[in-house]
Parts: structure tokens; sequence; C-alpha cells
């Protein structure tokens, strides 16, 4: 689905930015360009790079056996 219709930025294009380490809003905008003109999107944009981010965590192996 499209995130940011100014610039063209998909789910998926932020999904793969905290693929590629993006752990924070700034960063996933530095990588994808979400929300660098009007705005509108951040909103969206963050929900799906907090979810992104839950959904890496949870997939991660090294946490499956943290103390």
């Amino acid at each position: 689905m499209y995130v940011c219709l100014c610039v063209g930025v998909t789910d998926r294009d932020i999904e793969n930015a905290v693929s590629d380490g993006a752990r924070s809003w700034r960063e996933v905008r530095e990588a994808t360009g979400c929300a660098g003109q009007c705005g509108k999107c951040a909103c969206t944009g963050k929900s799906v790079m907090r979810d992104a981010i839950t959904q890496e965590l949870a997939m991660s192996p090294d946490l499956a056996y943290a103390v």
C-alpha cells in the first residue's frame, strides 16, 4: 500500500528500511523520503515502522534466549 503519495513510498519500502537497520523515524525518513514534503503520511508511516520493528525483533533468534 502507498503510505506517501508525494514521493511514492510504500509500506514495503518502510519495512525494507527497517530490515536494513533503520530503528527510528528519522532513519526511515532518510532512507525512504517518506513525509519529506507535505507530512500528512507521517502518522501512518510511523505506525508501519513500529509494526515492522516489532516483527523484526520478534523474529530475531538472539532475543529468543535472552535472560
